[in-house]
């Protein structure tokens, strides 16, 4: 059985909770951009290497792949702590949320880049061949037929990301990543705040509806315009 005090509820640090809060959309919104940033541009470059695709290269989408499935196969706590030594060297801090957004970045990109590889091969592939006839060249071929014709796939798997990402976050916490995961870990769990745990935890499960929420009606509108 829980030992909760629902009273206990009143004395709660709300600004703390709001604090974590903030890093918590920090975390969630820097690490997403750069996720896509990189994650697109080598979800592109897998696909098209990949053998019968545009620009087939079947031994450097074989060292692509393997990458990213190594990375993609380890799990995100093992990650935040093998990349400790990278993180403190690229930002001067392994704790905190500047020391979170690395290990962040880098479990979620080849994640995203699997998502964007599948998305791109469910456009008709005859829209391609058509582009192709047409002498388009292959800058044209992803940025004028590719993208826009898989801009509500690419939405979804950004949607699936970004939700993935707030659990990161919360697993960050085992570090000192900062947020509702280290406050959830430091109260919650060490000091056995009850009352904390649960309030981080529907904090969490707000954030992740309210993304997929989002995502799902940009998709909607993608495809009815």
């Amino acid at each position: 059985m829980l030992d909760l005090d629902w009273n206990l509820l009143l004395e709660i640090d709300w600004v703390e909770i709001g604090g974590a809060t903030l890093d918590t959309l920090t975390m969630l919104g820097v690490s997403m951009l750069f996720t896509v940033l990189a994650g697109l541009p080598l979800g592109v470059l897998l696909f098209i290497s990949a053998p019968g695709q545009l620009r087939a290269r079947p031994r450097l989408y074989a060292v692509l792949s393997f990458l990213v499935n190594v990375l993609r196969s380890l799990p995100f706590v093992i990650l935040l702590i093998v990349l400790m030594p990278f993180t403190l060297l690229l930002v001067g801090t392994s704790i905190g949320v500047a020391g979170a957004i690395v290990p962040l970045v880098v479990g979620a990109v080849p994640f995203f880049a699997r998502l964007v590889e599948n998305v791109l091969r469910e456009v008709d592939r005859g829209v391609i061949e058509a582009s192709q006839s047409m002498g388009a060249r292959l800058s044209h071929i992803v940025f004028k037929v590719l993208l826009p014709e898989s801009l509500p796939g690419l939405i979804g798997a950004a949607t699936v990301t970004a939700v993935a990402l707030v659990g990161y976050t919360a697993m960050s916490g085992v570090i000192g990543g900062g947020g509702l995961g280290d406050l959830a870990i430091r109260y919650g769990y060490q000091r056995f705040q009850t009352e904390i745990m649960i309030v981080t935890v529907v904090l969490l499960l707000a954030l992740v509806q309210g993304l997929q929420s989002a995502g799902d009606s940009l998709v909607r509108r993608c495809r009815f315009d």
